[in-house]
């Protein structure tokens, strides 16, 4: 290889390892950051909510193995899968204001509470947050209609 397509070939590494970092909420520095730039966007009318269905980019390896699991399995079967809403909200539908965010972080773990109107309802959930070598990442969400381990069935 000569040094001119070598050269070629970092540049386009180096674009793409820059554009990779765009992505505030996957590469966020701190668990805080990682939660208020999940969180922020739903507070403006009209928010589609977050690519949750990318889950390598939210969750820690574990739970995004078993969320893609069952969307292929319930693709397969014609059915819907087992994760009918915005995990993110606890709902399909939403106009969240008031949003609250706590974040306490220990080593490389960190637990955010969240807490939120939707709708005039007050929502109180409860994330476990892991670091991962992709950055900060959701290990469980508690939430009132329950946890997302309970329902793909992990620990």
């Amino acid at each position: 290889m000569n040094r001119e397509t070598l050269g070629r070939r970092l540049i386009v590494a180096g674009l793409v390892t820059a554009l990779a970092g765009t992505d505030a909420s996957a590469q966020a520095a701190t668990a805080q950051a990682f939660v208020e730039n999940l969180y922020r966007p739903y507070l403006a009318k009209g928010f589609q909510g977050q690519p949750y269905g990318d889950t390598a980019r939210f969750f820690v390896p574990s739970l995004a193995q078993a969320m893609d699991r069952d969307k292929r399995e319930a693709k397969r079967r014609n059915e819907v899968p087992t994760l009918n809403g915005d995990p993110f909200v606890d709902a399909q539908d939403w106009e969240i204001s008031k949003l609250s965010i706590d974040v306490t972080t220990s080593g490389d773990a960190a637990t955010a509470r969240v807490s939120f109107q939707n709708f005039g309802e007050i929502k109180r959930l409860l994330l476990e947050l892991a670091r991962t070598p992709a950055g900060w990442r959701i290990a469980e969400i508690k939430a009132p209609s329950g946890s997302l381990k309970a329902l793909y069935k992990l620990e």
